[in-house]
């Protein structure tokens, strides 16, 4: 049985895990084999200086100097150019049945918003995409402001940007620090796991999503 937030105004989705599949294993070990390292060596200097990139504090050059450093390696701009056109193309496999879904909720009058941890080039490539933003009544992206989930001003910064109070603020996230975090502040959420379980969780308030 479905549950109840008759005070909801707001649905605030994470970006990869939830709106965008994760990238398979056929694409990160493409980027470690560009990059000359062993997937387990690459996935770990990858996601181990990612926060300090996702949060603005390095440039995609400096990033990938110090995934680099990490490997026993040296990129030359062209590479690292190359790495970037990888990176990107992981977070581009939408689901497009939660971006229809993304619609539908604002069409039922609800605000949504787009909460999420990732780096420059990645961010300003979604903002170029034509239409994909355009169903979000505010974005909030790490880099943008210097804070990175599960820290609690990320979570302030986008329940400003929606006008919303905590408990008027549903949260979608695949992460459980980042939906405990949320829940901490006051705001309502569900641990995204996968569309068609997730789905069962979803207030009654909200449109059917297909799973």
């Amino acid at each position: 049985m479905p549950s109840s937030l008759p005070n909801l105004k707001a649905v605030i989705f994470d970006f990869g895990g939830v709106l965008c599949h994760f990238p398979p294993p056929s694409q990160t070990e493409a980027l470690a084999t560009a990059a000359g390292a062993s997937h387990e060596e690459f996935l770990r200097a990858f996601w181990g200086n990612r926060i300090p990139y996702d949060a603005g504090h390095l440039t995609a050059l400096s990033y990938w100097e110090k995934i680099a450093s990490q490997l026993g390696k040296a990129y030359t701009e062209d590479q690292v150019g190359e790495f970037l056109r990888h990176d990107i193309g992981f977070w581009s496999n939408f689901d497009t049945v939660m971006l229809d879904w993304v619609d539908a909720v604002r069409a039922a009058g609800f605000r949504t918003g787009l909460l999420s941890n990732l780096p420059s080039d990645l961010g300003e490539h979604l903002r170029a995409l034509p239409g994909f933003l355009g169903r979000f009544d505010h974005v909030t992206y790490s880099y943008e402001i210097g804070s990175v989930k599960p820290q609690a001003e990320i979570y302030r910064y986008s329940l400003d940007g929606l006008k919303v109070a905590p408990d008027e603020a549903l949260f979608l996230d695949d992460r459980p620090e980042n939906t405990a975090a949320a829940e901490a502040l006051g705001i309502h959420t569900i641990l995204w796991t996968t569309r068609q379980d997730s789905a069962q969780h979803l207030p009654r308030e909200l449109p059917p999503l297909a799973a």
